[in-house]
């Protein structure tokens, strides 16, 4: 199973936002067949949370806020693909791109192919 998460980093930058939230959060599989569960999101947070009122969430800091279960949305489910190379043609645009693997998340730029492991580049910072 590969699962992806596309995301545009203009409120977060890598280090501190959705990158390291990924890495500390949602690093086994079960907890990231629910973050794909909730479809596209406004805000990834550490935890899933519950449904709360999308315009005055009683949690933000902590609970993920999802155009779908949050603010009722039809529609926002999670895209799947049979490869990240479909997903990533359908998704220009965006400042990252994440994809979880089954053992861990790896990350390209927009317009780039390499791949990053999140475990290699959180495991070499925190060394």
């Amino acid at each position: 199973m590969v699962s992806w998460l596309r995301r545009s980093e203009n409120e977060h930058t890598f280090n501190d936002g959705v990158g390291r939230t990924l890495f500390n959060h949602y690093s086994d599989i079960e907890k990231v067949e629910e973050l794909m569960d909730l479809g596209n999101l406004s805000m990834l947070r550490p935890e899933i949370g519950e449904k709360q009122d999308f315009n005055n969430p009683k949690n933000s800091s902590n609970w993920c806020l999802a155009y779908g279960r949050d603010r009722g949305e039809t529609g926002q489910e999670a895209k799947k693909y049979l490869s990240v190379l479909e997903a990533m043609m359908d998704f220009k645009g965006w400042d990252y791109f994440y994809v979880f693997d089954g053992n861990e998340w790896k990350v390209t730029q927009s317009g780039y192919h390499k791949w990053k492991s999140l475990n290699e580049y959180f495991q070499k910072e925190m060394a």
